[in-house]
């Protein structure tokens, strides 16, 4: 489903408009499905510092105006948001690019483990 982004909250997660059909745009919260990027508001000076740069490595990423594509959408826990996978014409799969750049870690749901010591 074609999207364009329009702002980056942390390093997982994007607002975005999204095109249901020829006339209708959803904006919507997108979670980047099977990954978790450190917190914003973190608890430890170090997952904090790695929040900033998964968040600014998204912005880079995803520039504001940059089409995207979303597949294997799912609903999400929070109303408003949705989890999808997020696919760059230029750099692919965006949550593997997370991954590999070590900002962000593979989550499959429920418990997630903390980015401190």
């Amino acid at each position: 489903m074609p999207a364009v982004v329009d702002y980056v909250i942390d390093g997982d997660t994007f607002g975005a408009h999204v095109l249901v059909s020829d006339d209708i745009n959803v904006d919507v919260r997108v979670r980047i499905a099977n990954i978790d990027a450190p917190e914003i508001h973190g608890r430890c000076e170090f997952e904090t510092m790695l929040a900033h740069r998964a968040r600014d490595r998204l912005a880079e990423l995803l520039p504001i105006g940059e089409s995207v594509d979303l597949t294997d959408i799912r609903d999400d826990k929070y109303l408003g948001r949705i989890d999808a996978r997020v696919i760059h014409a230029k750099h692919g799969d965006v949550g593997r690019v997370m991954m590999t750049e070590n900002l962000a870690r593979k989550y499959d749901g429920g418990h997630r483990d903390g980015w401190c010591d």
